[in-house]
């Protein structure tokens, strides 16, 4: 059984054919999906296939992306989106300063914004970084010192020192296809060290297909082949991989509960 932590079904790429997509996955052994919003708009959509797919949750959040786009968001329409009995996260939102495609100071509120809706919430927040390290860590140091507050980051690619700093915060580390890449050897070295009970595994579909579908539409099936590549690397099972991070899922995501 393994569950796919993070995909966006609702993504042009999937939605067209969001039956099938779910089906394939399905047959693949993916018992659970983890629909991300990345944009206020996208929310009721969202909770929607959630509400309506048994095996589909929601998160509600910004994507630094469109931090510029919802700079005036304060806290109330998130917690009132998050109060939905199928909303079990806060996200995706953090920091990226690769794109920089919003303001960085605008990036950091509302980042600082969903981790006091985490906070209230007990909802874990899924947390996206890019090039912003050092900002991404001293901000969470800083929050966690205000209160403790659930969180992971989803598809890590930072560094082994980034690493080690979310895991002593307490946060969880997701991993996706691009652990299979054959230019991501830093990061293989990562996922090899992350303890058994912070590990969790993701498509982040649309994007990011694994090997040995590099070049095509990712799809949640495709959790199973990331699975199988971090297992071989962890030198366990994908059974003993599956049943780990299925249970860390369901650890953090307390509110998940099958329709």
């Amino acid at each position: 059984m393994l569950i796919d932590s993070h995909c966006h079904l609702e993504y042009e790429g999937l939605v067209e054919d969001q039956q099938g997509v779910l089906a394939r996955a399905r047959e693949a052994g993916i018992k659970g999906f983890l629909n991300i919003s990345t944009r206020q708009r996208e929310w009721d959509r969202v909770v929607a296939t959630a509400a309506r797919e048994p095996d589909v949750w929601a998160s509600v959040g910004i994507h630094p992306h469109e931090a510029d786009q919802h700079a005036d968001m304060g806290e109330g329409a998130l917690l009132e989106a998050a109060a939905h009995p199928r909303v079990i996260g806060i996200g995706e939102t953090g920091l990226d300063y690769y794109y920089d495609k919003s303001d960085r100071d605008v990036q950091q509120a509302l980042f600082r914004t969903h981790i006091a809706v985490s906070r209230q919430t007990a909802l874990p927040i899924i947390i996206h970084t890019r090039d912003a390290e050092e900002d991404t860590a001293r901000i969470l140091e800083d929050e966690m010192g205000k209160g403790a507050f659930p969180a992971l980051i989803h598809c890590f690619t930072a560094s082994a020192d980034f690493g080690r700093k979310v895991l002593d915060l307490g946060l969880t580390i997701s991993i996706s296809g691009i652990v299979t890449f054959k230019n991501a050897k830093d990061l293989q070295g990562v996922v090899k060290t992350i303890p058994e009970d912070r590990l969790l595994v993701e498509t982040d579909s649309p994007f990011l297909a694994p090997v040995p579908h590099r070049g095509r539409k990712c799809e949640p099936a495709f959790t199973a082949d990331t699975a199988s590549f971090v297992a071989g690397l962890r030198g366990t099972s994908v059974e003993e991989l599956g049943e780990a991070t299925t249970r860390n899922f369901f650890a953090l995501f307390t509110k998940a509960q099958y329709a």
